[in-house]
């Protein structure tokens, strides 16, 4: 499903990616640790199409990143890649539903289609009685639920989450990695984390240690 050879970045003098070469197979989950400044989330946001590579090649799901213009490469990432931020970036003035939606509007999905979607996703994750509520009426767990419903609403082949149980309590982190797993078994998705967290790190299928820039990559779990 994800496929990266070669990836160097730099920003001025620093080289943040020396090289880094990475595979993902579809319906993976792959957790990426190491050091803060390591490289993880730069490597995650050159995946995810957010940042673009110095050098190297990046395909997803059979489509070859560098190929495509700023255009393609939005409509990609509306498409085939879900977000989910440690942060939740959810808009304040929206309420959940509505935060849900938007991916959908932005792909070109009628109200209804979405609306469905959304609902449909916030019956699943436990959230469908708190649709009319703002962001800041929700808990913090709510509101990662809320993230993890708008990355999905347009059936994406790949998730991106970048720290995402590290501004939440033990027990709504302990929650959210079961989700993940629960939402393998429905979606099939591949997914890729960013993490410190030891515990969400180990229950992956496959951890792959960052360090100076450079991938190493442990053993199956």
């Amino acid at each position: 499903m994800i496929e990266a050879t070669g990836i160097r970045k730099s920003y001025g003098s620093l080289e943040v990616l020396k090289g880094v070469s990475i595979k993902v197979g579809k319906g993976e989950i792959v957790s990426i640790t190491g050091p803060s400044g390591a490289g993880k989330s730069t490597l995650l946001h050159i995946l995810s199409t957010l940042d673009t590579p110095d050098d190297g090649n990046v395909i997803i799901d059979g489509i070859q990143l560098r190929k495509l213009d700023d255009k393609k490469i939005s409509d990609f990432r509306n498409k085939k890649i879900g977000f989910v931020f440690q942060f939740h970036h959810l808009l304040p003035e929206f309420t959940a539903l509505e935060n849900i939606c938007i991916p959908a509007y932005i792909a070109g999905k009628s109200q209804k289609a979405a609306t469905s979607k959304a609902l449909e996703l916030m019956k699943l994750l436990g959230i469908d009685n708190r649709k009319d509520h703002k962001p800041s009426e929700l808990s913090g767990g709510e509101q990662q639920r809320v993230s993890i419903a708008r990355a999905l609403v347009n059936e994406p082949a790949v998730i991106m989450a970048d720290e995402p149980s590290g501004n939440l309590d033990s027990v709504n982190a302990r929650q959210l990695h079961n989700l993940f797993f629960d939402l393998r078994k429905h979606f099939n998705q591949t997914i890729l984390i960013v993490t410190h967290n030891e515990e969400l790190a180990e229950m992956a299928d496959r951890r792959i240690f960052m360090q100076d820039g450079n991938i190493f990559e442990k053993d199956s779990l």
